[in-house]
């Protein structure tokens, strides 16, 4: 068995959505991995009830070298790190993790860093100069340094996504991983 610290600092293996073969995705899971649109209004839209972003934390820190080598920054630069839950009354559906390079948060990004508990994605899908790059498909294990942040079971392994979004230039990475109770009561 492997010490607790090296499954901890053990990138996780994103795949290309395009190079995955679409049979190793649950069908259960298969639509929110490969949304194309925005996942705060489909959430909306599953939400019978209040919608909301619980803010965990955001701060200057190194990113996860996973994340700095998506982003093409080098892993010792500081960026600003925004976790949060996006739930459905007091549910949490959604850990979500946004990685914004300081050159890209000191330029027209710089607005992102009031954000607070309002959501990314209607931001990012309402500009018209927005891009997104291909969506990339990974597993969070129990044991990685993030799946206590998300609020699933301590035994419950997550599906997620990310994808690089650019905005006037700047890039900034998000990483949305699902959490079991989205099946339970949203509707895909």
């Amino acid at each position: 068995m492997q010490p607790a610290q090296s499954l901890a600092a053990r990138p996780l293996h994103w795949q290309s959505s395009q190079q995955l073969r679409r049979a190793l995705l649950p069908d259960d899971w298969r639509s929110w991995l490969l949304e194309p649109g925005s996942l705060t209004k489909r959430l909306r839209q599953c939400c019978s009830g209040r919608f909301h972003v619980e803010l965990l934390g955001q701060q200057l820190q190194r990113p996860l070298r996973d994340e700095a080598e998506a982003l093409g920054r080098p892993p010792h630069e500081l960026a600003l790190v925004r976790q949060v839950r996006l739930c459905c009354d007091e549910e949490p559906w959604v850990f979500a993790r946004t990685v914004i390079p300081l050159p890209s948060l000191n330029s027209s990004l710089r607005r992102l860093d009031q954000l607070g508990s309002r959501p990314l994605g209607e931001l990012l899908f309402r500009d018209p100069c927005m891009q997104r790059s291909m969506v990339e498909v990974s597993r969070l294990w129990p044991g990685h340094l993030l799946h206590p942040l998300s609020g699933a079971a301590p035994d419950t392994p997550l599906w997620g996504r990310r994808s690089v979004f650019t905005l006037y230039r700047c890039p900034l990475l998000v990483s949305e991983f699902f959490l079991p109770q989205l099946l339970t009561r949203g509707t895909p």
